[in-house]
């Protein structure tokens, strides 16, 4: 393919994807500035005069995008129970619950973080401001978000192009992925839960959602509201059981958020009149597959695909993904 055909696509993939995901109407608060500027979700401009060489990374994603656009060499330091990708692991750990003089003994010229600290740490991150370590706070939470989020740490590392193509990839891959499911018929009826003793699901702009769609799958709980701005939305027992007999597969995120089982969601009270729960059709999967800003989105995607549609999902689907990792 010449370098002007494989443009040509890479602006059809780009315009395709950018229509799926501007039906949320979910506006970016952090950015880049006349190239070279980042403004992070607190409002801070940050001009990159060079890429930071000394980055503490306070959040999973963080660390995983990093290591994914080739700058692991530029982390010094992760928060607590990182565990991806395994190279992570040998970092020295830090948390924002530890004396600032930690981290300033560190040397960091940069400290990664996302709003919940920011809002819930705030003397801790004046403390380094004002020691002259730059704090960049960030969380995406719908996929478009995250390809903006990709761009803003590959400018941070000077990997901006990495970052661009890793973009690239995953739309390319997501394309690919929603081909195998078009002429499926008919779909699952799914409804995913984000918390199970809260009654909670995700919000239909959540990159939870984007993976089960992605995957061929109808999200029933399309009317779900956001919870203060985030990926989470209340949904209730109540609503749920009004659509028992529609929900073909009753999908759980399972990890720290959600600690559930399917012995405890067959187990609720009322759950037996769902269609999903009498048919034996309740599955877990991984937070970190679906609720994470990573190339690992992907992951969930795929592993949702096997849940609903085992003959489609097969290597096919495989390989497609991983052409689009590092």
């Amino acid at each position: 393919m010449t370098v002007k055909a494989k443009t040509t696509v890479a602006i059809i993939l780009s315009l395709s994807f950018a229509a799926l995901s501007a039906a949320s109407g979910h506006a970016a608060d952090f950015s880049i500035v006349d190239g070279q500027t980042v403004i992070d979700q607190a409002g801070r401009r940050i001009r990159i005069a060079k890429p930071f060489e000394r980055i503490i990374s306070l959040y999973g994603a963080h660390t995983e995008n990093l290591f994914a656009l080739g700058a692991g060499s530029c982390v010094i330091g992760v928060s607590p129970l990182e565990d991806f990708p395994p190279e992570a692991r040998q970092k020295p750990v830090f948390s924002y619950h530890d004396d600032p003089e930690k981290f300033l003994a560190a040397r960091p010229d940069l400290v990664l973080v996302r709003p919940m600290i920011d809002r819930g740490y705030p003397q801790f991150v004046q403390r380094l401001e004002k020691s002259g370590i730059a704090v960049v706070s960030l969380q995406p939470g719908t996929v478009e978000e995250m390809l903006t989020y990709w761009e803003i740490l590959g400018l941070l590392v000077g990997r901006r192009d990495q970052a661009v193509a890793m973009a690239a990839r995953f739309r390319q891959a997501v394309s690919q992925i929603r081909s195998l499911t078009d002429a499926v018929t008919p779909r699952k009826r799914v409804y995913f839960e984000a918390i199970h003793d809260k009654m909670k699901t995700f919000s239909p702009d959540s990159m939870a959602v984007f993976a089960l769609e992605a995957a061929g799958g109808i999200n029933v709980a399309r009317d779900a509201q956001p919870v203060r701005d985030t990926n989470i939305a209340a949904y209730g027992k109540e609503r749920i059981l009004s659509q028992a007999s529609e929900i073909d597969v009753f999908l759980a995120q399972s990890g720290t958020m959600n600690p559930a089982s399917v012995a405890m969601i067959r187990a609720e009270s009322g759950f037996q009149a769902i269609r999903a729960v009498k048919n034996n059709q309740i599955f877990l999967i991984d937070e970190r597959l679906v609720s994470r800003p990573t190339l690992r989105l992907l992951d969930g995607i795929f592993e949702i695909g096997k849940i609903l549609y085992p003959n489609d999902f097969t290597e096919r689907a495989r390989e497609i993904i991983n052409r689009a990792k590092p």
